[in-house]
């Protein structure tokens, strides 16, 4: 049964270490060390527990990260000085502003103030436009990781059908991009579809990501399928589980990722990648 699981864990540590290593040898140049300004605003636990998260992985593989802590109560227009600020910043690589805003702030107007050669998380408009153009430059970090795993179990991607259970920005809607790319046959879900076991019966890949505890059944999914679950949900008891049923599902399919230690991992080792990626884009500017 073990080989059935996608393990992120493990693939994500793979990553990192070829990343550290890479920086290992930036600094062993005489160069500084890349450096990630994380934006965190208000005192959100989730959050808290996300941004410390990225501190630690980028303590891991040599990145250097900043903290900018600000209140619940900072307007639209202090949050974007602040961001254009650590724009002009020559020695800020990356740009990420935690997610979700409070109410008052309009996260698309927020993240597409970074630059795009400085936004780790790609959600900037040129950044998503891009990879709808099939020429990306800094992908969203959860559907690039999962394209990561797909080609780990050597997925054939020409003809295969693939189903997407959620349309978020973040997930959804750039996974379907990136999965278009590679010459997938791709359908969209949301929480409006009719009937949605119709769209993951004949799937051959199903991406779910709707945050809902064990939502995706076993009678949902073909034999042999791929399931890819993005879901992160607490339990009353305090354990976790992803939006798949996992225990009855991995006895039907070929492969699916476990929650946690599934995509989870691969979010993270993407951002230190996109970190990474934009040091080397503004060194080349710079220079």
């Amino acid at each position: 049964m073990q080989q059935k699981i996608l393990n992120g864990k493990v693939l994500a540590s793979q990553i990192l270490d070829n990343i550290t290593q890479q920086i290992v040898n930036i600094v062993g140049a005489g160069n500084r060390c890349p450096t990630l300004a994380v934006v965190l605003i208000g005192d959100d636990p989730a959050s808290q527990v996300y941004v410390s998260g990225k501190k630690n992985a980028c303590a891991k593989v040599g990145i250097k990260s900043i903290e900018i802590l600000k209140p619940n109560t900072i307007t639209q227009n202090e949050l974007i000085t602040l961001i254009q600020q650590l724009n002009s910043d020559t020695e800020v690589d990356g740009i990420l502003v935690q997610l979700p805003l409070p109410k008052h702030l309009d996260s698309k107007l927020i993240i597409d103030n970074i630059l795009p050669h400085k936004d780790v998380d790609g959600f900037n408009r040129y950044n998503v436009g891009s990879l709808a153009l099939q020429d990306p430059k800094i992908a969203p970090c959860t559907p690039h990781g999962i394209m990561y795993m797909l080609d780990s179990i050597n997925f054939k991607y020409a003809g295969a059908t693939a189903t997407i259970m959620g349309a978020s920005n973040i997930v959804g809607r750039p996974m379907a991009l990136e999965l278009l790319n590679r010459g997938a046959t791709v359908t969209i879900c949301n929480s409006k579809t009719k009937d949605i076991a119709k769209f993951t019966r004949d799937a051959d890949l199903v991406v779910v990501a709707i945050g809902k505890p064990k939502f995706l059944k076993a009678e949902w999914v073909r034999e042999n399928s791929v399931i890819i679950d993005v879901g992160m949900n607490r339990l009353p008891d305090g354990s976790l589980c992803g939006d798949a049923d996992f225990d009855n599902i991995i006895h039907k399919v070929s492969y699916i990722t476990p929650v946690p230690f599934g995509v989870g991992p691969m979010t993270i080792a993407m951002l230190m990648q996109n970190t990474l990626k934009c040091y080397t884009i503004l060194s080349s500017v710079i220079n």
